[in-house]
């Protein structure tokens, strides 16, 4: 078997993209866009046709852009046997109620295109104010996929309000201590992206909580197969592509423990911040990657509104 095959073998491939053609190729269980995923999407030639209808429609901006998300999310829906994450506003990622808000909105617009919620995850910042949306959501039936997670608070808290599912950035979390130490990365275990993710999947499991591990931003194949093991890990399409034409073997590097212990009390909200901003890494990269949502949220409403 090929790496692609050995890693399906152990843990759920989700495809991180949204490009049609790669996903039908590729065969993914999940998949998962963002926004700077939809901009990309937006000039592939199989939603050309939508894009210009949205530009000729008289809905407002912000409906333009939930409707496009929620076609592509619903083309993906369509080849995959599993669940398709569509990401909430970036710009309101400090907004509890407008983040539930908009949360709904995208479930209701996925029903009348056919598809259940419980074929869709909702997409929320890991902020504080994300997981206490995040939190509201699941007890309403709207499972969710925290995002933008780089530190271990972040994951516990999110696993203390039930969310389904979170996003661990491998990479991002690599660039920044590549970029301000002189870390050394002789191998994959070295890699303090890949170490940050597997310390959350033994937390969780050691504790008992439900929340799923799902890393992401990968930067390299090798990032990718020293979490293989993991519940669920995002993948770009061109790693996809070097995992499936690579024949080695490829061994399980994460696994579910015997221990149990009790769970820590959870984190409160000053706690929860200050743990944060102490770490430059966690707030400059949270910060940053909001950022650059937003940007990519407000040039996809510039293209549709041309």
């Amino acid at each position: 078997m090929n790496k692609l095959e050995q890693l399906r073998a152990m843990t759920t491939v989700v495809a991180d993209t949204g490009d049609l053609e790669a996903i039908t190729r590729l065969k993914p269980t999940d998949a998962t866009t963002n926004p700077s995923l939809l901009l990309k999407a937006a000039d592939l030639p199989q939603f050309a046709d939508h894009v210009a209808g949205l530009r000729t429609s008289a809905d407002g901006i912000a409906d333009k852009v939930d409707q496009f998300a929620v076609t592509v999310g619903s083309q993906i829906n369509q080849v995959i046997p599993g669940v398709i994450s569509t990401e909430v506003d970036a710009r309101l990622s400090f907004d509890t109620a407008a983040t539930i808000a908009k949360a709904e909105k995208l479930i209701g617009l996925y029903e009348g295109a056919g598809i259940g919620k419980e074929r869709v995850l909702i997409k929320v910042a890991a902020t504080w104010e994300g997981i206490r949306a995040a939190e509201v959501l699941e007890q309403r039936g709207i499972h969710c996929n925290a995002t933008l997670i780089f530190s271990f608070e972040q994951a516990c808290a999110c696993a203390d309000a039930g969310v389904f599912l979170i996003s661990p950035f491998v990479g991002r979390i690599t660039d920044w201590y590549t970029a301000n130490t002189d870390i050394v990365i002789a191998q994959p275990s070295d890699d303090p992206g890949v170490q940050s993710v597997s310390r959350i999947y033994h937390h969780f499991k050691t504790h008992g909580y439900k929340t799923v591990v799902m890393g992401a931003s990968f930067r390299n194949t090798g990032q990718v197969e020293a979490l293989a093991g993991c519940d669920r890990l995002t993948i770009s399409p061109d790693l996809l592509e070097q995992l499936e034409a690579d024949r080695g073997e490829l061994p399980q590097q994460l696994s579910l423990s015997d221990a149990q212990a009790p769970r820590p009390a959870p984190l409160t909200q000053s706690e929860f911040l200050f743990a944060n901003n102490q770490d430059p890494m966690v707030a400059e990269k949270l910060s940053d990657g909001i950022r650059r949502f937003v940007a990519d949220q407000e040039k996809l409403e510039v293209l549709l509104n041309a």
